[in-house]
């Protein structure tokens, strides 16, 4: 029978998957240049790029286990 996850853990359980932390750190990032720090516009496309493709590269890494 599967364990049910509660109170705080039932929170942070998403953050297991690597797809979501890589998901947090993207968007992390890209607030922090919205918020205030000088970066400059490629540095903030680069970081959104790599984010999506690491997404990307996990998915596709994920379907080939099954």
């Amino acid at each position: 029978m599967p364990k049910q996850v509660a109170g705080w853990r039932w929170w942070l359980w998403p953050l297991r998957s690597r797809k979501v932390q890589v998901a947090v750190a993207t968007v992390l990032a890209a607030y922090a240049v919205q918020a205030g720090l000088s970066v400059s516009e490629e540095t903030v496309l680069s970081i959104l790029g790599v984010g999506v493709a690491l997404i990307l590269g996990i998915a596709h890494e994920d379907a080939g286990r099954g």
